[in-house]
C-alpha cells in the first residue's frame, strides 16, 4: 500500500513538471507579438526571444546530463526547476528597466532550468518501466505538456495581451519619449503578474519534490557510474555510430525548429489574414494547443494497434501539406491549416526521441542530453523564419521553414520504418 501511494505521488509529481514546463514554452510564444508591439521591434528581432531560451537549453543540457550522472535525477529536476523559478522572478527587475536585454537575461536562466528538468524527466520516464512501452509511455507523459501549453496561452491572453494598448506602430512613432515611456511601463508590468504568480507555485512544487523518495532503476546506477568516468567526447561519438540516433537527432533539430517556428509566428498570421488584434488572434493559438494535447493522448491510443513509425511518417507529409497551404492559400483556410498543423505535430517529438534512444544501452542521460540540445533548432530556424519574414514582408513566406523541417521529419520516420520491416523479414526468413 505504501509503495502504490509512493509511485502516484511520484507519477503526479512528473505530471505537474510536464505541465510546468508547457507551461513556460508557450508564455514565452505570446511575447514575440507583445514585444513587437511594445518595443517597435521587427520579427527577426523578436526571434531573439526563442534565441535565448532555446539558446539555453543548447548550453545547459551536457552541463545537466553530467550533473544527473554524478548525482541523481531527483537533484537534477531541483536544481532546474530552482532555475526556473529563478528565472520567472527575474521578470520583476527586468519591467523595471524598460529594456529588451533584461528580459532575454531572464527568459535564459528560466530556459536553463527547463533545460535540466527535460533531461532528467525524459529518460526517467523511459527507465520507468517496460522498454517495450517506453515510446507509449513517453507520449502519454508527454500529453500532460500541451495541457500546460494551453494554461501559459490563457495566462498570456488574459494578463499579457489584453494589457496591450490599441496604440498602433505608427501612433507610437509620432509620441514624444515620456508619453512612449509610460505606455511601455503599463504594458511591460502586465507581464510581471503571471510570472511571480507562477514562480511563487513552483517554489511549493520544489518543496514537494524535496520531501519525495524518487528511485533510480538499479540499471541506471551502474550506467551512471560508467558514464562519469568515461571521456564524454568519446561517448558522443560512439554513441553517433548508431544511425538512429544520429539522424534522430537531425530529425529532432528540424522538428523543434518546425515546432516553435509555427507557434511563433501563429498570432502574427492571424492578425495579418484576419485583421485581428494580437489577444483576439491568440485564441486560434489556444485551439492549436487544444489539437495539440488531444493529439498527444489519440496518437499514444492509436499506437497500440499501428506501428509508431508509420504514424510519425503519416504526421509529417500532412503537416507539409497543410503547411503549403497556410503559404499559398491563407485567409481563413490557411488559418485553420496552420491550427490543424498542431494535431500533426503532437506525437513528434516524443516519438523521434524514443525511436532515436530505443538502441541505446547505457550513456542515457547523457543520450538525452543530446536529444535535448537539439532544441537549438527553435532558436535557429525561428530567427530564420524571421529574417525572411522581414526580408519578403510576409509572414505567409516564413513557413517555408517549417514545411521544409517536415518534409526531413518524414525522411527519418520513413526510413526508421523500412529499415524495422526489413529486419522483420529477415528473422522470418530465418525461422
Amino acid at each position: 500500500m505504501n509503495k502504490t501511494y509512493t509511485d502516484i505521488k511520484l507519477l503526479l509529481i512528473l505530471i505537474l513538471l510536464f505541465f510546468s514546463w508547457g507551461l513556460a514554452h508557450n508564455m514565452t510564444d505570446t511575447l514575440l507579438a507583445a514585444f513587437k508591439k511594445i518595443l517597435s521591434l521587427s520579427d527577426f528581432q523578436t526571434s531573439w526571444v526563442q534565441m535565448a531560451f532555446y539558446g539555453a537549453y543548447f548550453c545547459f543540457a551536457l552541463p545537466a546530463a553530467l550533473f544527473i550522472c554524478r548525482f541523481s535525477y531527483k537533484l537534477g529536476i531541483l536544481l532546474g526547476l530552482g532555475l526556473y523559478i529563478v528565472g520567472a522572478f527575474l521578470f520583476y527587475p527586468a519591467s523595471l528597466t524598460l529594456q529588451y536585454t533584461p528580459f532575454l537575461i531572464a527568459l535564459y536562466v528560466l530556459a536553463a532550468g527547463l533545460a535540466i528538468l527535460e533531461t532528467a524527466a525524459n529518460p526517467y520516464i523511459l527507465e520507468m518501466g517496460d522498454p517495450k512501452s517506453a515510446t507509449r509511455r513517453l507520449n502519454w507523459a508527454q500529453s500532460f505538456n500541451p495541457i500546460g501549453s494551453m494554461a501559459g496561452v490563457l495566462l498570456s491572453k488574459v494578463f499579457i495581451l489584453s494589457g496591450l494598448t490599441a496604440a498602433t506602430a505608427a501612433d507610437r512613432a509620432s509620441m514624444d519619449e515620456a508619453a512612449i515611456e509610460v505606455l511601455q511601463k503599463e504594458e511591460l508590468s502586465a507581464m510581471i503578474g503571471p510570472y511571480i504568480g507562477v514562480a511563487c507555485c513552483l517554489l511549493v512544487l520544489w518543496a514537494i519534490i524535496a520531501l519525495t523518495k524518487m528511485p533510480l532503476n538499479q540499471s541506471s546506477k551502474s550506467n551512471v557510474d560508467k558514464s562519469v568516468k568515461k571521456n564524454v567526447f568519446n561517448i558522443y561519438r560512439n554513441l553517433c555510430k548508431a544511425r538512429s540516433y544520429s539522424f534522430g537527432l537531425i530529425a529532432q533539430f528540424f522538428y523543434i525548429g518546425a515546432q516553435i517556428g509555427v507557434w511563433s509566428f501563429t498570432i502574427r498570421y492571424v492578425m495579418k489574414e484576419l485583421s485581428m488584434n494580437e489577444a483576439s488572434a491568440s485564441t486560434y493559438y489556444l485551439y492549436a494547443l487544444v489539437l495539440f494535447a488531444s493529439g498527444r493522448f489519440f496518437f499514444t491510443w492509436l499506437m497500440r494497434y499501428i506501428d509508431a513509425r508509420l504514424l510519425l511518417s503519416s504526421a509529417a507529409i500532412v503537416a507539409s501539406l497543410l503547411s503549403f497551404i497556410v503559404i499559398f492559400v491563407g485567409g481563413r483556410i490557411g488559418v485553420y491549416s496552420l491550427v490543424c498543423i498542431s494535431f500533426c505535430m503532437s506525437l513528434m517529438f516524443p516519438t523521434i526521441y524514443a525511436l532515436s534512444m530505443e538502441h541505446v544501452k547505457e550513456d542515457k542521460q547523457l543520450a538525452s542530453a543530446g536529444q535535448i540540445m537539439t532544441i537549438l533548432g527553435g532558436a535557429v530556424l525561428t530567427a530564420l523564419q524571421g529574417y525572411i519574414s522581414d526580408l519578403t514582408e510576409s509572414v505567409n513566406m516564413a513557413y517555408l521553414v517549417p514545411t521544409a523541417c517536415f518534409v526531413l521529419v518524414f525522411t527519418f520516420s520513413t526510413g526508421k520504418y523500412v529499415i524495422v520491416k526489413r529486419r522483420e523479414q529477415a528473422e522470418l526468413e530465418t525461422i
